[in-house]
């Protein structure tokens, strides 16, 4: 199955590998979930006003021509805008595991969302 790649840009570099149009709507349907559960951490009560709830971390997986997998805890990044994600992505030959910026990986995947159409 041929596919339109993905490009995603890293703090040194990016990577491009064979993704589905289906494949970047569920990525973007779980990013969307977790800028909400990112908002929530981010909307800490105040002092004394009680516990904040744990969000629920990121674990997004694709296997296609690649394995991809997309990893982020909401709890520990004080902001959405501050927020990184593990990736490890891999195939028979390579493997890569680095870290991303989130709102970089959001505009990636929207790009390709609009390409793809």
């Amino acid at each position: 199955m041929s596919s339109t790649p993905l490009t995603l840009n890293l703090a040194d570099g990016s990577i491009s590998f064979s993704f589905s149009a289906q494949a970047a709507r569920e990525l973007k349907a779980a990013i969307d979930q977790l800028m909400l559960s990112l908002k929530a951490v981010a909307a800490k009560p105040t002092p004394g006003g009680g516990k904040v709830t744990p969000q629920a971390s990121l674990e997004y997986r694709y296997t296609g021509e690649v394995f991809l997998e997309v990893f982020c805890n909401p709890n520990i990044w004080p902001t959405p805008f501050a927020a990184k994600v593990l990736l490890t992505i891999r195939n028979m030959g390579i493997r890569l595991t680095t870290e991303a910026e989130l709102t970089r990986i959001i505009e990636d995947v929207n790009q390709y969302l609009e390409q793809v159409g």
